[in-house]
């Protein structure tokens, strides 16, 4: 009697065959867990004329709230929350114009409530047009904790052009979605940087795309195999035809939810 055999979910359709005798099931690897900080920090400004320092000794900052408020602890506007952590994520040391509460909530908000994490993290720069490679060591897969494209400092990426470097608040808001999505549990991955797969979130500004991420021991569910950056497990076992499909239909649910 012959047999047959199914490789990732796909069962090898022939009308000959009517055992089943081993399969091969690739699960979907899951979400990677967030970074674990080194540590946290709270900073709290008064006086807009004064400068607000985040800093991290080891890692680099990640912004976790940047909350404007009054004398009496009410919250104010939340304009340029989402500017703070544009301007100091992924740095080790990030300073605040506190002029920026002025201009939100002129005479209302009186000081800048900032929490942040230092997180460890491996920093890259790519200019626009070339192609970044994220690289781990051997039996370690990439997570990526923090990613932008475009502009963040008149000093990155020059291309000769002062023009083309002036607007440093420039960040396209899938960076971070589009390369976790390619690069994330590889062991390396290569990312295009252009506007064709980040979007043009600043015409006429030279871009350049910034990436921190971890280096994480691979790893898979109890059973499981690990093998070309993917987790494997082997069934096998003698079946009908009809009961194989159903097993196999089954297994791969699970795969799909692990």
């Amino acid at each position: 009697m012959m047999l047959c055999s199914g490789l990732s979910s796909t069962l090898l359709l022939a009308a000959t065959c009517s055992l089943i005798t081993s399969g091969f099931i690739r699960a979907q690897l899951p979400v990677p867990p967030a970074v674990t900080p080194i540590s946290r920090g709270r900073v709290i400004t008064f006086d807009s004329l004064s400068v607000q320092r985040l800093s991290c000794e080891r890692g680099v900052i990640t912004v976790q709230s940047a909350v404007y408020r009054c004398a009496d602890t009410q919250t104010c506007s939340q304009t340029g929350t989402q500017d703070i952590k544009n301007s100091c994520d992924g740095r080790k040391v990030c300073d605040i114009n506190m002029n920026i509460i002025s201009a939100s909530d002129p005479g209302v908000c009186t000081y800048l409530d900032t929490t942040y994490t230092c997180v460890p993290a491996i920093h890259s720069v790519t200019c626009e047009g070339s192609q970044a490679n994220l690289q781990c060591g051997e039996g370690q897969v990439i997570v990526v904790s923090w990613a932008n494209y475009g502009r963040r400092d008149n000093t990155t990426c020059p291309d000769g052009n002062s023009d083309h470097v002036k607007n440093v608040l420039c960040s396209s808001p899938n960076s971070r979605e589009y390369v976790t999505n390619r690069c994330n549990w590889q062991n390396n991955c290569s990312v295009g940087t252009s506007n064709t797969g980040f979007g043009d979130p600043c015409s006429g500004t030279y871009k350049y795309l910034e990436v921190f991420y971890t280096c994480q021991d691979a790893s898979c569910p109890p059973g499981w195999t690990w093998f070309g950056g993917r987790c494997f497990i082997v069934n096998s076992s003698l079946k009908t035809w009809t009961d194989a499909e159903v097993h196999q239909e089954i297994t791969a649910a699970v795969a799909a939810s692990l």
